[in-house]
């Protein structure tokens, strides 16, 4: 373990080296763009030190706020377990809950425990340890300013009792069939409730967040590493994994390196085994020289604009439907990314079980947006900018840095929009600017989404401002009825055809009134590995799980 992190810190001191070694293992084996590597050939070997370089690590540690991002959620993934597993195409299974039951009007929900689990301090990962995780996942913690976790359904939840040890009842004041997913949710890791009970400051000490999970942390520094040793004794891993007992690592390192170029080509050079978010054009070249590449798609909605109505000029139904049609997906696809993106059909994803091609909802036709336009009054001035009573048609974008592609993506949009009248500037901040100059932000009036989630039953939670908690992506609080009602029936439907019914519904409603603009389906996690690295597991969050994989050196 240390040789290996020593090889990756001198690698980084002498980052000239990588250019004139790039290509040392260039033939070292077939890549392939698929979630799975073939090894049925080979058996598993023990032992080793897996280098995975990211371009981030965020700003906090504390579990609810950081556990559903893009880049603490591969350690949390690693150092915590879920009460259920989710592959990717939407499939439960058991982890620490072995079966689970709900009644027939979908209020009340008995878990049932694998006997034996364990937090890595030692004390037992029981129906207590569980009913203090819902309540946090629930409702926060407003005296400690800890927020509940985003799309977990908070509305109608009573509350979670411990029957026994091994068995927890979670009661819902109306039907919540989004319940039992969402604990496949990444924001549903498991944390001690000793942990839990610290205030927020301690919780962002990562080394104080102690998980049931098959690593543990052994050291991290901030805006540098985290490096996680294997737990010897865990023993209940996901059933849809296939694998029994501890990890076969040693460790994992997760190293930030900010450039991209320099992630891939130490793992183009053998100083580490693992690149993410490499850039969509290097994917083809990469796959070339006999590296892995992997772009899992998310359960979630797809990349796309979350358009504030209470700001202009997005107050104004007519310019949101012109931005929409003003968009040229074809090109961005083509621009962009490579053969592995998808068209958006809709604003979740197409392997949603419940999505439907609304794309005609949406279609580039900057004709159309042209003449919406000139029916709302933006008259084109002398210099292409659209004009109305004074003021330019004017709209500032900030790429979400949480998407490798999103300022390429924005710029492209600038020049269509451009076209038929906008005038488009970009401000672009890294993760922690971001995170304090825009999210949250209810004066931006176009927000680029990147979210994940494993059941549609969460999405009312951010339609409207209709309950508490409620995130209200489109600032339309509860002023329209029609979202209000169809928010409330897909919270609350009690079978699953009818909610499907339901969200047919809740679609055309967003796309028709240009609450949200879709861009493309996303792959927000771009994985670039080493032929060394066996048996990586991808879940319906698009996360790598290197719980069963190991290194074939």
């Amino acid at each position: 373990m240390t040789s290996r992190r020593f090889l990756w810190r001198a690698a980084v001191a002498a980052t000239a080296l990588l250019t004139t070694t790039a290509l040392v293992t260039a033939c070292a084996g077939p890549g392939t763009d698929t979630a799975s590597v073939d090894t049925a050939a080979a058996s598993p070997k023990e032992g080793g030190d897996l280098v995975f370089l990211i371009d981030s690590l965020g700003a906090t540690w504390i579990p609810n706020s950081s556990s559903i991002s893009s880049y603490q959620g591969h350690v949390w993934g690693h150092v915590t377990d879920k009460l259920i597993y989710v592959d990717g195409e939407g499939n439960l299974s058991p982890w620490v809950a072995e079966s689970w039951e709900e009644s027939a009007d979908a209020t009340e929900f008995t878990i049932h425990l694998k006997d034996g689990v364990t937090f890595s301090d030692g004390t037992p990962l029981d129906a207590a340890a569980v009913v203090a995780n819902i309540d946090i996942w629930a409702k926060g913690d407003a005296d400690k300013g800890i927020a509940r976790i985003g799309l977990f359904p908070s509305a109608n939840y009573i509350g979670a009792e411990a029957v026994d040890d091994a068995t927890v009842k979670v009661t819902f004041a109306k039907p919540t069939l989004s319940f039992i997913p969402t604990l496949a949710y990444h924001g549903s890791i498991l944390i001690s409730p000793e942990s839990l009970a610290l205030p927020a400051e301690e919780q962002a000490d990562l080394s104080n967040d102690i998980g049931s999970g098959p690593f543990v942390v052994e050291s991290w520094k901030e805006g540098d590493s985290v490096v996680l040793t294997k737990r010897d004794d865990y023993d209940w891993g996901p059933e849809a994994l296939e694998h029994e007992g501890a990890a076969y690592l040693d460790s994992l390192t997760y190293k930030i390196v900010a450039e991209p170029t320099l992630r891939t080509g130490a793992v183009q050079a053998g100083q580490a085994d693992v690149a993410y978010n490499a850039s969509p054009q290097e994917l083809d070249a990469l796959k070339d020289e006999g590296f892995v590449t992997s772009v899992p798609r998310y359960l979630g909605f797809a990349n796309g604009y979350a358009l504030n109505t209470t700001v202009a000029p997005f107050d104004d139904e007519a310019v949101r439907q012109a931005y929409s049609h003003g968009i040229d997906r074809d090109q961005i696809l083509a621009t962009v990314y490579t053969d592995d993106w998808y068209a958006a059909e809709t604003f979740v994803q197409s392997n949603v079980p419940e999505a439907t091609d609304h794309t005609a909802a949406f279609a580039y036709d900057p004709e159309k947006s042209e003449e919406l336009l000139e029916e709302a009054g933006w008259v084109e001035g002398a210099d292409g900018v659209r004009v109305k009573d004074g003021v330019p048609l004017a709209v500032t974008l900030f790429p979400n840095p949480y998407l490798a592609t999103s300022k390429a993506i924005d710029e492209l949009v600038a020049q269509q929009l451009a076209e038929i009248g906008f005038k488009v500037d970009l401000e672009a901040y890294d993760v922690v600017t971001y995170g304090t100059k825009v999210i949250g932000n209810k004066t931006i009036a176009a927000t680029e989404i990147t979210r994940s989630f494993v059941d549609i039953g969460t999405i009312p939670g951010i339609l409207t401002a209709s309950n508490p908690g409620d995130e209200d992506w489109f600032k339309v609080g509860t002023s329209d009825a029609e979202l209000n009602e169809l928010a409330a029936s897909l919270a609350s439907a009690t079978d699953r055809d009818s909610r499907a019914a339901v969200f047919e519904e809740v679609q055309e409603h967003v796309l028709s009134k240009g609450y949200f603009v879709p861009i493309t389906q996303i792959v927000q996690r771009i994985y670039v590995q080493s032929p060394e690295v066996k048996d990586v597991s991808y879940n319906g969050l698009a996360y790598a799980n290197y719980f069963a994989a190991w290194l074939d050196r």
